[in-house]
């Protein structure tokens, strides 16, 4: 599924307009972004818990050309999801 059609999912469910929902995911997209990058999480009871997680640098093998390279450490984003999100979906 695709942002599209998760608007158009929602608005079915909310009787709300395809803009309104728009802008409210499109709101709640940038408010959990916006915390990531403050190093913050977002805890959502029941459905789950967005996080940074520090990655570690290592070195790897370019697949092209077979040269060693260093990757360097960086920041990604970790979800776990919640409990009810689990048991929603066995």
């Amino acid at each position: 599924m695709n942002k599209a059609k998760v608007i158009d999912q929602m608005a079915k469910l909310t009787k709300l307009p395809k803009a309104t929902v728009k802008e409210c995911l499109e709101a709640f997209i940038g408010t959990i972004g916006n915390a990531l990058k403050q190093n913050k999480s977002v805890s959502l009871t029941g459905f789950g818990t967005f996080s940074v997680m520090k990655r570690k640098a290592r070195s790897g093998i370019n697949p092209v050309t077979k040269a060693k390279m260093n990757i360097p450490a960086k920041k990604v984003p970790k979800f776990k999801p919640g409990k009810a999100l689990r048991l929603m979906i066995k």
